[in-house]
């Protein structure tokens, strides 16, 4: 604790040493690099990281400057991050401390550094230096267009104007954004089945070539082949750090394996309730518990957040919101008569659900196979329980 308060200090004081001085004037010596790091092992890390370094061996001069920092101090920190209200802030550290934090993490890095003229240097340390200062480094995140791989091509463009030309000649095109988050998700994969939950139909639209640059190996990519007043945009690059290759071990616990175990449970218990013309009114409560919990969920981020990816998500369609309030009438001995309307209209929803995803109007995690079964089985189970209890 006392280290990570240490780095925190030292992050600070530095920033302000260095945005503190008067502004110096690079040498011709002096380099621009885009900075790549690969995928960590955390979730949060799946996409790897881009950043800026400054370097000017005659003034002693290596810095960061890396557009993905959030500031934890933040007043209501987790409300805001939920609700897509999150500051991110440009983020100045020594080019030392920044290498060291990632070779910790056996995370490889590349560097770039880019063909620049010693005025577009300057432009771009000046940009740099005045976008870094306390009043002008906040932006509002945004994970698919404003975070720290698409500022590298925004800021860029900006300093650099007509006579950069950025590549956006990828050899896998037609890809949609959850397409390309998936390639990121193999070894995430309750990370990635909450990903598909939470984030709408509005990823499932083909991305351009210019807005794959939300992941830093795309931004890698339209760097090495961009071009600068005629002339390879990339004078050199070269690996700074090697990951070493570990291990990774296989898990059975993954989503897909645990809903088909609760899929044959449910069934089991249905089975046996046909045998004994009875219902088992736990199973049914927990049911429509978890689905409308679910949905409350998912409906919470699609209308009270600022999430743009979060938009138009039909999985509200099988985790209904209305059953977390259903939940407590299905706990009861007795049935009402509506309720077989209501579990008719259900099996509409779950069948919607599939339509949806025949058309790819939006796709939904291959995970949810077994739920869908398992809810449209005790559905009916329940509509024909109904029925044969009238009086």
């Amino acid at each position: 604790m006392k280290k990570n308060i240490l780095i925190v200090i030292s992050f600070f004081v530095f920033s302000f040493t260095i945005l503190g001085q008067q502004q110096i004037q690079l040498t011709q010596n002096a380099q621009i690099s885009v900075l790549t790091i690969d995928s960590g092992n955390e979730l949060v890390d799946s996409f790897g990281h881009s950043a800026f370094r400054v370097r000017d061996s005659f003034l002693s001069l290596d810095i960061v400057y890396n557009y993905g920092v959030y500031d934890f101090n933040t007043p209501n920190f987790y409300a805001k991050f939920a609700q897509g209200k999150l500051l991110y802030i440009l983020g100045v550290s020594k080019f030392d401390q920044f290498l060291n934090s990632y070779k910790a993490q056996n995370r490889t890095i590349v560097e770039q550094i880019l063909s620049l003229t010693k005025a577009q240097k300057q432009a771009f340390f000046e940009f740099l230096q005045y976008n870094a200062r306390p009043d002008n480094r906040s932006y509002l995140y945004d994970f698919f267009f404003d975070n720290c791989a698409t500022k590298l091509r925004d800021v860029s463009d900006e300093i650099l104007t007509d006579s950069i030309e950025l590549s956006y000649d990828f050899e896998d095109t037609g890809l949609t954004f959850r397409d390309l988050i998936h390639k990121y998700l193999d070894d995430q994969v309750w990370g990635k089945f909450g990903i598909d939950l939470a984030l709408g139909s509005v990823i499932d639209r083909e991305a351009t070539p210019e807005e794959y640059l939300f992941l830093p190996d795309y931004v890698f990519e339209s760097f090495k082949k961009g071009n600068i007043s005629g002339k390879p945009l990339v004078r050199i690059e070269r690996t700074l750090f090697a990951s070493t290759p570990t291990n990774k071990s296989t898990s059975y616990f993954t989503p897909f394996i645990v809903f088909i175990c609760l899929a044959l449970f449910v069934l089991f218990i249905t089975y046996r309730d046909i045998k004994k013309q009875s219902r088992s009114k736990w199973l049914d409560g927990i049911l429509f518990l978890f689905t409308g919990i679910i949905g409350l969920v998912v409906l919470l981020l699609w209308f009270a957040t600022d999430h743009s990816a979060t938009q138009k998500n039909y999985n509200f369609l099988w985790a209904f919101l209305p059953n977390l309030v259903l939940a407590f009438f299905l706990i009861k001995k007795q049935l009402h008569l509506w309720l077989e309307k209501y579990i008719l209209l259900l099996l509409i929803m779950l069948f919607m659900t599939v339509l949806i995803w025949v058309l790819k109007i939006q796709i939904f995690s291959l995970s949810l196979i077994p739920i869908i079964l398992m809810l449209g089985i005790r559905y009916l189970y329940l509509v024909h329980f109904i029925r044969k209890t009238k009086v």
